[in-house]
């Protein structure tokens, strides 16, 4: 009968801490202060000086389905 109500108990906490991070998942939101912005902006800047740039999923499945063959 303990093992039951263990269980049982283990349960609603679990549901109760996922409804918690549900509602705080929907309602609270991050930004990004000014000094952030700032400093992710320059930090964009000098990445695509040197040459780099973000590839979108048909660059990424692309390049995965060369490279792994060949490193077979």
């Amino acid at each position: 009968m303990t093992t039951i109500i263990a269980i049982a108990s283990f349960v609603i906490v679990a549901l109760a801490g996922w409804m918690i991070a549900e509602a705080k998942g929907k309602f609270v939101t991050y930004k990004n202060d000014k000094h952030e912005q700032a400093v992710l902006d320059q930090r964009h800047c000098d990445l695509e000086k040197n040459g780099f740039s973000e590839l979108n999923i048909e660059d990424v499945k692309r390049m995965i389905a060369t490279t792994g063959y060949d490193a077979v």
